[in-house]
């Protein structure tokens, strides 16, 4: 004979219901008790799931319930994926069945871990206002791509276009300390009823980092669908305005960040950096043979060999080729694109970009001329490419307003 006392629930706190009964539970010995699903889930609602923000059955972490007379199988999917963790709920698990549904049921438990949901792509999203998306890119890192990039940028600005730079490398975000941004962060503005960032501006170009949420010294420790949707964020959730180019300062490799990001967005081209020396191109080589990849099909707007070759100041006219001569110029000929410019290795290139003022805002000298050049050629050979691009590709150059010192 089971005799149950009546029992009410009381309150709905923010992880589930909790049960309170006004009488004891007597169950008797000589036959088992009936148990039911319904039995079940209300008790698995008083469990919280760890890393869920909910109980195990609003979070969906129960998947599975069987009842067999007496034994309840349970099959749980937990997002943290901690032993600590599932420890924790399976014995919270069987102390809580057992005093509020059945003493002396018996109790399979399994548990899994939830597999990272799939990040939805944002391929075929144009950012409104910006007419030409370029992404820099090295197989390597170390060869100076953040460098590149911050000089080509302000080289543009210079001559007159409106520029931007997205800081894409979300575990080395460089660009801040470049362009003198240690420390800024980004307003929040409002965009046709929308709140949105406002990109921090020095030197006549627009700049969204993640370095501008993180302090100097903290590492960002993110699997590949958070680095995404942070990337999301600083690209559509971001005022860039009117711009004549975009560039996106990639991480080194082939990883994440530029299948989720370059191959998604409407881009009009890619820039590869390489040193001179073998090990470099080695990686510059895979890098050009992943935009060139058919389900990728990234125009290579061309090389730019960084570091070619040293110049003293005391001897202007002599070259030291420390990692090799040409190696990036050959690598360009043999994968047939474009070789935009090699630029030197200099010790002001170097101490400009450490104090946050880049060497393309140097005046009259070799340097500022081989960067300028560089430039002027990547724009070219942009639109060359677009010139011959499919009708169906989503940003085209139709004019270069703002680049008055841009010629086609």
């Amino acid at each position: 004979m089971v005799s149950v006392g009546a029992f009410a629930f009381v309150g709905k706190p923010a992880l589930g219901f909790s049960i309170s009964f006004s009488q004891p539970i007597f169950v008797s010995n000589r036959k088992a008790m009936k148990i039911t699903k319904e039995q079940v889930k209300k008790a698995l609602e008083t469990i919280s799931a760890p890393g869920e923000g909910g109980n195990l059955i609003e979070s969906r972490a129960v998947t599975n319930i069987q009842i067999f007379g007496d034994e309840i199988d349970l099959n749980i999917e937990l997002a943290n994926p901690s032993l600590q963790a599932r420890k924790k709920v399976e014995v919270s698990i069987l102390k809580t069945l057992h005093e509020q549904v059945y003493e002396k049921a018996k109790i399979n438990i399994n548990v899994a871990v939830k597999k990272a949901p799939v990040q939805e792509p944002i391929k075929g999203q144009p950012v409104p206002g910006i007419d030409s998306i370029i992404a820099i890119s090295s197989g390597k890192g170390g060869v100076g791509k953040s460098t590149v990039t911050a000089n080509l940028a302000v080289s543009l600005a210079q001559m007159g276009c409106k520029v931007g730079i997205l800081d894409a490398d979300i575990y080395g975000p460089s660009i801040p300390m470049m362009f003198d941004m240690e420390g800024a962060r980004p307003l929040s503005i409002q965009v046709d009823g929308a709140s949105k960032m406002e990109p921090i501006e020095n030197y006549g170009v627009k700049v969204l980092s993640i370095g501008f949420f993180t302090k100097p010294e903290q590492a960002v420790i993110w699997r590949g669908p958070m680095a995404t949707k942070a990337l999301n964020q600083l690209i559509f959730d971001a005022a860039w305005g009117e711009l004549d180019f975009l560039l996106i300062d990639l991480p080194p490799g082939t990883g994440d960040i530029h299948l989720s990001i370059v191959q998604a967005l409407p881009l009009n081209g890619a820039v590869v950096v390489s040193t001179p020396q073998s090990v470099a191109l080695a990686d510059a080589r895979k890098g050009i043979a992943m935009f060139q990849q058919d389900n990728i099909n990234v125009p290579i707007l061309g090389v730019v060999e960084n570091m070619a070759y040293f110049t003293p100041a005391e001897l202007p006219d002599h070259k030291y080729y420390i990692f090799g001569e040409r190696g990036a110029e050959y690598l360009a000929a043999d994968k047939d694109v474009p070789f935009l410019g090699a630029l030197p290795l200099i010790q002001s290139v170097r101490e400009a970009a450490d104090v946050g003022r880049p060497a393309a805002l140097q005046e009259n000298t070799a340097v500022r001329e081989t960067i300028d050049q560089t430039a002027r050629n990547m724009v070219e050979e942009l639109i060359r490419r677009n010139d011959n691009l499919p009708p169906t590709k989503v940003v085209e150059i139709t004019n270069m307003v703002g680049c008055s010192a841009v010629k086609k």
